[in-house]
């Protein structure tokens, strides 16, 4: 009962957080920990050079970078997990820190709850010894000397004020979808693991929280409710994560590591794209400066020139390092996506007829209808675990459905980008592994790409190529897998969690490329970003296996859901897990306002009318040139009566449209 109270009342829940809160510690208000001249290799590679930074109590701190630039590898030095090759990290007096690793190792025998209070700050220490002991009371009752212990431990749980801490770790827990308490941590799936060790790093009091990827494997509901609770928790923060907007909202600095250099930019992430916009605009003009005067050296070394003096001995150290760095900008490349050119689809694509799924006594899918269009951009959202996957095996057909079909048109060519990522062989070497799939890439112009190049255009340089995938960080494995599956070529393209585990700059680069990708995309992803810039139209997972279609981007689907709520009531649905009945309420009268679907016409109209009356001109040029061509006369005038029709009826649309935005206008 207790736990249901606290999950119905949002106002008790931030309680529990400024409780929490109170036990951070205080300490030194100025840095928490100062990184001196930290270096780190990785074999040969040097990830970082002596880095130098503070971070300070209350900072909230985004952390970004290529995959494989040393980001996790930095957060695990400055949580004391690994050692830097150079430099050191000093910490404040008893300054603690909590770490969430990317793949977190936990005793398989814990418990859950005993896994979520394992944090090592003495709070959590008194806690746990309580709740040991009072086992061992239940077990041995008539035992004074446990009677005796379990006595004192109950007054130092009452002096520290420590009894919500229990509580507030089974909210927490469940917050993340974990409701099964005493469950071993060896029988959870990976990603449940991965929500309870969030869990144990978001209760434990400690002045710095450092988290690797923390809205990986979690929904779109659950990364909300983080995105409000780091908001809101005192203390500083310093986080990997590929969500945008959840950098936009949390952080207030970021560190770019980029290079084996780190640049810090004040702001959130929208400042940091507009103040790096800036800096690489400097370091172009630098770098255009720097190459007239690499010209001018290197025609006076070319003229022969003699180190006799000790001025033309500078001379010739000059140009030996403005050599070096325009060989190092050379080396300096962003990440390509070429649009290959993939086979033509053709009507039929993929329609899926009255699709049920089950597993066990569990319905995953029931009674699914829906057919795909050329260029589609559907994205599937639903919470952790209620089918989203399966629907795109089923799709695939790497399973079967119970009920129903998934007919696939004869022209679809599948690209598959999965989470498990099952067919890397991690003996291979990263160029044989493209290679298994293609030697050489079409493209819309006609030529062709080898693997090579394109390894090259996804950050693999030729001295890197050759080496084995298991030497690869988790980000590089993931920006090789998605090149395999874009090698393929294919002209219906499934991701499956796409943004997880790859960097901002790769995820930017893959959103541009999917601009132009001439086929369907179909996308699970938690990634409200990714969502709003990528899809046009969402499929929602209910409980009950149904799935709803609506029409728009993530935001749109949540301003639908908001629009839908009643006002001045409370959201019984986020309380209690039930939904609100609309039976008995009086119909509202609804606002004047363009439906959603109108909305977008009417911003996109003007631009399609242009495109016709083009079509138009063109035509009428080619008529001109056609002469006595009768055949082909005939043909273009065809052409021109269906352009002109479609003409006035885009303008009759484009009237009626106009006329109700003026209509709204005045009605405000």
């Amino acid at each position: 009962m207790l736990l249901l109270y606290f999950l119905m009342n949002d106002i008790v829940f931030m309680k529990l957080l400024y409780f929490l809160n109170d036990y951070s510690p205080k300490g030194n208000p100025m840095n928490i920990l100062s990184a001196e001249k930290i270096t780190k290799n990785y074999g040969v590679k040097t990830l970082f050079s002596e880095l130098s930074f503070g971070i300070a109590d209350g900072d909230k701190i985004g952390l970004i970078g290529v995959n494989g630039a040393g980001k996790s590898t930095l957060l695990k030095i400055l949580a004391g997990v690994e050692k830097a090759d150079g430099g050191q990290v000093i910490y404040a007096n008893n300054a603690r820190i909590g770490y969430l690793s990317q793949n977190p190792s936990f005793n398989p025998e814990s418990t859950v709850l005993e896994t979520a209070i394992a944090g090592n700050s003495p709070l959590m220490k008194l806690v746990r010894e309580y709740e040991t002991v009072l086992v061992q009371a239940e077990k041995q009752g008539a035992d004074p000397e446990i009677q005796k212990r379990l006595f004192e431990l109950g007054q130092k749980m009452d002096q520290a004020d420590a009894w919500q801490i229990e509580s507030a770790a089974k909210t927490i827990l469940t917050k993340l979808g974990i409701t099964d308490f005493t469950a071993k941590v060896g029988l959870l799936s990976g990603g449940q693991r991965k929500r309870v060790a969030l869990a144990a790093a978001l209760i434990n009091p400690v002045q710095l929280l450092i988290l690797d990827e923390p809205t990986n494997q979690i929904d779109n509901q659950t990364v909300d409710w983080l995105e409000q609770y780091l908001k809101e928790r005192k203390g500083a923060l310093l986080m990997v994560t590929h969500d945008r907007y959840f950098l936009d909202r949390v952080v207030d600095l970021i560190f770019e590591l980029n290079g084996g250099e780190l640049y810090s930019y004040t702001g959130n992430y929208s400042l940091f794209l507009e103040k790096k916009a800036e800096r690489e605009e400097l370091e172009q003009s630098i770098a255009a400066k720097r190459k007239n005067l690499y010209r001018q050296e290197l025609a006076w070394i070319r003229r022969g020139a003699k180190a006799r003096s000790t001025k033309q001995q500078a001379r010739i150290d000059r140009f030996e390092k403005l050599q070096s760095q325009m060989a190092d900008q050379s080396s300096a490349h962003q990440v390509e996506i070429t649009t290959a050119g993939s086979s033509r689809l053709g009507k039929k694509i993929v329609t899926i007829i009255n699709l049920h799924k089950r597993f066990a006594a569990k319905t995953i899918i029931s009674d699914f209808n829906y057919g795909f269009s050329r260029d589609d951009r559907v994205g599937i959202i639903g919470p952790n675990g209620i089918g989203k996957s399966t629907l795109l095996n089923l799709i695939v057909g790497n399973l079967e459905p119970d009920q129903g079909a998934v007919e696939v048109g004869p022209t679809v060519k599948f690209g598959f980008f999965t989470q498990e990522q099952l067919e890397m062989d991690e003996k291979l070497r990263v160029i044989d592994y493209i290679k298994e799939q293609a030697e050489f890439l079409p493209v819309e112009n006609g030529g062709t790409i080898s693997a090579a190049q394109m390894l090259e255009r996804f950050l693999f340089p030729s001295g890197l190529q050759y080496t084995p995938i298991a030497k690869l960080s988790g980000g590089e494995k993931r920006r090789l897998y998605l090149l395999r599956v874009l090698m393929s070529a294919p002209n219906v393209l499934l991701l499956d969690e796409p943004t997880n585990d790859l960097d901002l700059q790769t995820l930017t680069v893959l959103e541009d490329y999917l601009d132009d990708f001439p086929g369907v995309v179909i996308t699970v992803s938690h990634d409200r970003y990714f969502l709003d810039r990528v899809v046009e139209k969402i499929l929602v997972f209910g409980a009950d296996g149904s799935i709803q279609h609506f029409v728009g981007n993530y935001s749109d689907y949540q301003d639908f859901l908001k629009n839908q709520a009643p006002e001045n009531e409370p959201d019984l649905s986020k309380q209690s897990g039930s939904k609100p009945s609309n039976k008995n309420m009086p119909p509202k009268e609804r606002p004047l306002k363009l439906s959603y679907k109108e909305q977008r016409e009417f911003e996109g109209i003007e631009g399609i009318i242009a495109g016709v009356e083009s079509e138009l001109e063109e035509n009428q040029r080619q008529i001109a040139q056609a002469g006595s061509d009768y055949l082909k006369l005939q043909e273009l005038t065809t052409a021109r009566e269906e352009l002109q029709g479609r003409l006035e009826q885009l303008i009759e649309r484009w009237a009626y449209l106009n006329e109700r935005v003026e209509e709204i206008e005045k009605n405000k």
